[in-house]
């Protein structure tokens, strides 16, 4: 299960995070303006976010295997038409909608699976499985460039998008949605532990959940929390162009960022077995604010890797955070649906924020007085976090 998960996740995250890659390259061939470029990221994430909590729901009912298989199909062929384009109306529904379905079979099935296989080991099977997101950051973003510089890009989204079709669906035949699908206990459980399954497997339902400050007080954190992320992640390249930094090094800032995420999920996964999720997700929203104050200041390369690297660890941190809160605070009765909701948010932030700093761009020419924005959500987020209980009695 965890191999499946990890393998999936880092094909459809890699390709995802290729977008930075992509954005020049076709903003050039067909003089779409930043903002223009920008909203097929953010339809992206608001339908990505939609079929999230789907995704959720139908993963509680009929098991990851069915999820995972129609939305790898979706993701390939999406990456295969993208080839294809020649108009910003194709670029927005081939990749703002096709694409977005595909990807909603990641964080919420997936996550939402292996808290159901894992007690003990919980936080750090989480962390294990979501550090796929930074291998696929460190390894495909950069073979997208490369294969841009030799064989342009639509030849580069074919083949992304023929190994994504074919891998994710085989891997996707490996997944079962709970142990007892196969009469097997959650791993590594003693007594206690099965106390505390049988706990949180009475939970509590959506409808029950919204009405409670904890959940909001969680939604709107990750709100802000995603408004930074995929800002970063759609604007640092090119930042870092405007910064004088050439377009390979710039690249190469995403490599960093990858491979600090994928340090962050394990290292604060297996943390967080020790301290607490709720403490683990102060650290990484105190890291991520430090992260700002670094980018702020940043007009060398070594600075913008130094923001990467400890950027990512954060954003690492808090990717898995959301999964083993929602265990925490909700149970797992209606866990993949509430996780999906509670994404779906997090994702109106992720859409929102490039297409601000993209706005910001157009008017401007710059991106500086965008990075206090940054600095302001991570502090607000620790503060946010502090206010949840620590845990909820389920009975």
């Amino acid at each position: 299960m965890v191999v499946a998960i990890f393998f999936i996740t880092v094909i459809m995250w890699g390709g995802m995070y290729c977008f930075g890659v992509f954005f020049k390259p076709l903003g050039s061939e067909f003089g779409w303006t930043s903002t223009q470029t920008s909203l097929a990221f953010s339809l992206f994430m608001v339908v990505y976010g939609l079929f999230l909590i789907i995704a959720g729901k139908i993963n509680d009912s009929f098991g990851p295997r069915i999820v995972m298989t129609i939305c790898g199909f979706f993701f390939g062929v999406g990456y295969l038409l993208m080839s294809r384009i020649n108009a910003l109306w194709q670029f927005y529904i081939i990749y703002g909608v096709i694409l977005a379905i595909g990807m909603s079979g990641t964080i919420v099935p997936l996550l939402s699976t292996i808290t159901r296989w894992f007690v003990k080991k919980r936080s750090l099977m989480t962390g294990i499985c979501a550090a796929g997101v930074g291998v696929g950051t460190m390894i495909i973003p950069p073979i997208a460039s490369w294969l841009i510089s030799t064989s342009g890009w639509r030849h580069s989204f074919i083949i992304i998008g023929s190994v994504s079709l074919v891998l994710i669906i085989t891997l996707s035949q490996l997944l079962k949605r709970d142990p007892s699908d196969i009469t097997q206990s959650p791993y590594d459980t003693d007594q206690a532990d099965k106390i505390i399954v049988q706990m949180q497997a009475k939970g509590f339902s959506l409808r029950q959940v919204v009405w409670t400050s904890q959940f909001w007080i969680l939604s709107v954190a990750f709100f802000g929390f995603g408004f930074y992320l995929q800002s970063v992640m759609v604007h640092i390249v090119p930042h870092a162009i405007n910064m004088g930094i050439s377009p390979i090094k710039a690249a190469i800032i995403i490599t960093f960022i990858g491979g600090g995420s994928t340090a962050g999920r394990v290292i604060m996964g297996a943390t967080a077995g020790r301290i607490g999720n709720k403490l683990a997700t102060i650290i990484s929203f105190i890291l991520i604010t430090f992260a700002a104050y670094i980018l702020i200041l940043s007009k060398e390369v070594w600075m913008f890797y130094l923001f990467a690297f400890i950027f990512g660890f954060s954003y690492g941190g808090l990717q898995i955070m959301g999964s083993l809160l929602v265990a925490d605070l909700f149970g797992l009765r209606a866990h993949g649906l509430i996780l999906g909701v509670v994404t779906f948010i997090f994702t109106i932030g992720s859409g929102t924020g490039p297409l601000v700093a993209s706005y910001i761009f157009d008017l401007s020419g710059s991106y500086h007085t965008f990075l206090l924005v940054f600095f302001a959500i991570g502090v607000t987020g620790s503060v946010l976090i502090s206010l949840l209980k620590s845990a909820t009695d389920f009975t």
